[in-house]
């Protein structure tokens, strides 16, 4: 018996440890009839049919023809989403599952899961995907530098991810509160599901935006446009992408770290450029200082104005200092502003910043040389102007690198300079999720957190970079203290239990 598009079954039967009467959502393909709802996507040259339980796509001339289908996915909610897929047309291929969503009629795209497939062996792809905040969703497999290969897929299988999420778990902020705040970065998809932020606030006492506050989601590039016509100078700004979490810091007493106002990442290319056009020259100093005054100062009054008190620091500038050299990376702010840009945006942060605001430089690989001298010759400088307050420590790490004698000694050299330290984005990675490795990154959280403890008086935060692994940046090396599920690793309770 072949089974429907859209099946909602007991979470009691898919998954135990949910409570009893949850329902999830959960799809697998079936071909033993017909393409179960799969089309071409493509302008009329591909087409798909079942063959022997797979679904196959030929006549394809682009990378995106590909079987494609319309799934009722939930903003907000998470999805384990796998096929198996086969070629035999190429010694290897690049494929990839991506989803295409709409909302107000505009579709965009992401990649989900990418892997080399080989010819005539069956391979697996699979990923996990936060719903965004989109209208229409259709999940397809298409390829990657391999135009015209025909391919066939099967057990396509989409379910929803339903995990612990346990309130009762030992508190992260209570147990650190006399140390220092316990923080954790949120994206604008997980900020949108109340279960997962509910549980998020039984842990952490400040919160991070990983992108939404970040040039590419703030910058109104349209109204920017605008503006310029009579002003090269005026900048358009918006936070329509950070709301959701800020309303429900807002609403249920949580503190904001905002990242981040200048790097030379996610930053739009028009933002340095006559008109704001991707084809115009780039502006002149003068210009792009204007517009980096106006841009400081609009996201700090709009921010204010809808959301007073509730961003208690802000990173002003990320990672400007290069890795090989320790002197500042070449970027479009050092191409048109000047190797001054990061004393200027501080300068304009401090004067807009709201009073109490306390403002930091953000980087990584601290511990490291030439890194650390350049970071340390620059924030020499700003604590000359007496613009800055403090020091986002970035904490990616390794299980044997850093040292904890290289990360002591250059927290020491940072706090010599008078400031306060943020150990910012922290997680460890491991190659394995076994229980050897695990064991591992407890002993290492363990030993970092113990050394943080010991400087308490000195930091003010320290902010994991996410909550559970599968949501991670690095989700493939299971680098945070929660399993994909939401149930505590052993890190988690070396992190809780010396405090209990």
């Amino acid at each position: 018996m072949r089974a429907t598009a859209c099946i909602l079954l007991l979470l009691a039967l898919m998954m135990p440890m949910a409570p009893a009467g949850a329902e999830t959502y959960a799809y697998q393909s079936d071909f033993s009839e017909d393409a179960d709802g799969w089309v071409a996507r493509s302008l009329g040259s591909a087409s798909v049919s079942p063959e022997n339980g797979g679904l196959a796509i030929t006549g394809r001339t682009s990378d995106w023809h590909s079987p494609g289908r319309e799934f009722p996915l939930v903003p907000g909610k998470v999805y384990e989403v796998s096929t198996m897929v086969f070629q035999d047309a190429g010694d290897s291929a690049r494929m990839m599952i991506s989803v295409a969503h709409t909302i107000n009629g505009q579709e965009s795209y992401e990649n989900l899961a990418r892997e080399d497939v080989p010819k005539g062996k069956w391979t697996a792809l699979s990923s996990t995907y936060t719903a965004g905040q989109f209208d229409r969703f259709i999940l397809y497999t298409e390829t990657l530098g391999a135009p015209q290969i025909p391919f066939v897929i099967k057990d396509f299988t989409v379910r929803e991810v339903i995990g612990s999420y346990s309130l009762d778990l030992p508190s992260l902020k209570d147990l650190y509160a006399e140390y220092f705040d316990f923080g954790c970065a949120v994206t604008g998809m997980e900020a949108i599901n109340p279960r997962l932020m509910d549980f998020y606030a039984s842990q952490f006492s400040i919160m991070t935006h990983a992108n939404e506050l970040k040039p590419d989601s703030v910058l109104d590039i349209a109204k920017s446009k605008e503006l310029a016509g009579e002003d090269q100078g005026a900048v358009a700004v918006r936070i329509s992408a950070a709301k959701p979490l800020l309303d429900y810091a807002q609403q249920h007493g949580i503190k904001v770290h905002g990242h981040v106002l200048v790097w030379h990442s996610q930053t739009p290319e028009v933002f340095f450029r006559e008109d704001y056009s991707p084809t115009g020259p780039f502006v002149s100093r003068d210009v792009m200082l204007s517009r980096l005054e106006n841009y400081i100062r609009q996201v700090f009054e709009l921010i204010q104005s809808q959301y007073p008190g509730l961003i208690v620091s802000w990173d002003v500038v990320n990672e400007a200092v290069d890795d090989a050299t320790g002197r500042l990376r070449a970027s479009n702010w050092t191409r048109v502003v000047g190797e001054d840009f990061v004393l200027q945006a501080f300068r304009f942060a401090r004067k807009y910043a709201p009073e109490g605001v306390r403002l930091y430089y953000n980087d990584y690989s601290t511990p490291y040389e030439p890194k650390l001298t350049g970071i340390l010759r620059l924030l020499a400088q700003l604590v000359q102007e007496g613009t800055i307050d403090g020091y986002g420590f970035q904490c990616h790490y390794q299980l044997n690198t850093p040292g904890l004698r290289q990360l002591q000694d250059a927290m020491d050299k940072v706090i010599v300079l008078g400031l306060t330290l943020r150990m910012s984005e922290m997680d460890i990675l491991i190659n394995r999720n076994d229980e050897e490795n695990l064991r591992l990154q407890a002993n290492r959280y363990g030993a970092i957190l113990a050394l943080f403890r010991a400087y308490s008086d000195r930091i003010e935060a320290v902010h994991t970079w996410g909550v559970t692994d599968n949501l991670s940046w690095k989700a493939n090396q299971f680098p945070l203290l929660f399993d994909g599920r939401g149930k505590p690793k052993p890190a988690f309770y070396a992190v809780v239990d010396p405090l209990r």
